[in-house]
């Protein structure tokens, strides 16, 4: 059985429809990317699977259940929904800030219990957050505060992690830190990713299959090498490209051409 399956989903806002007819299905273990210029329908796409929008037709599945039939609180026992980072002001420490991700899991007004706090020590482990657990979550900078979300997203124990834009806002070297780790959650607990991504070529490294939007439908899915070719990214961008091949992990990876060298050729 499908962990999550998307069948002939329509959806948008007031009536403007966004989402045309987009169906595909994810299996426990997947890491699954969504790419596409602005307006292709990632981010209403991400609101539909995370029940902030609700579908016009069609339906969305988790473990062969109707997703809005789920109550929050089971679902939230399955399923991490991380958005991008937030401006988060209050003064809870990082350590007050990941437990809260084991809300779902008790009963009102339950203290943690000793598996919780096996729990949230883990997660800090693999986000690496342990050295600062102590401090503001307000005073992280941009890339520790990330890692910090995340650690309380893998304290939900969830089957299925849904991101938006994880490394919107990061610089290069954080960027990585936060796929790394993400990957490494996927590989070694059999954690289900399914992110949305900008970066064409972060995209291409560690997902193992993307699915290409080009406003509102599903324009190709697949493996990066079967998705990210300079005739795909050239008709849903409208822009010139050279795809290469990654020498180390062979996954493409996007060169872009301007203008001004194109006339030089």
């Amino acid at each position: 059985m499908d962990l999550l399956r998307v069948d002939d989903l329509i959806c948008g806002y007031g009536d403007a429809k966004v989402l045309k007819g987009v169906s595909f299905s994810v299996k426990r273990g997947d890491l699954l990317g969504i790419v596409g210029p602005n307006g292709a329908g990632k981010t209403t796409l991400f609101r539909a699977i995370t029940r902030i929008l609700k579908p016009w037709k069609g339906e969305i599945l988790y473990c062969g259940k109707d997703l809005n039939r789920i109550s929050r609180r089971d679902l939230a026992r399955e399923v991490a929904v991380l958005p991008q980072i937030l401006d988060i002001s209050f003064s809870f420490s990082v350590e007050q800030f990941i437990s809260m991700g084991r809300f779902p899991h008790l009963k009102k007004f339950q203290r943690l219990r000793r598996y919780d706090l096996e729990v949230i020590e883990k997660a800090m482990v693999l986000s690496d957050v342990l050295p600062f657990r102590e401090r503001r979550i307000s005073e992280l900078s941009g890339g520790e505060r990330q890692r910090a979300i995340l650690a309380q997203g893998f304290a939900q124990e969830p089957r299925l992690l849904l991101l938006d834009e994880p490394t919107a806002h990061l610089d290069i070297g954080h960027q990585v830190e936060i796929l790394d780790l993400i990957r490494k959650l996927n590989r070694e607990e059999d954690l289900t990713v399914i992110m949305v991504l900008h970066d064409l070529n972060l995209a291409s490294e560690y997902c193992d299959r993307l699915i290409l939007l080009k406003e509102g439908r599903i324009f190709k899915e697949g493996r990066p090498q079967e998705v990210l070719t300079f005739e795909n990214i050239e008709k849903v961008y409208n822009t010139v490209v050279i795809v290469k091949e990654n020498p180390i992990s062979l996954k493409p990876y996007i060169l872009l051409v301007s203008e001004e060298e194109l006339k030089t050729k």
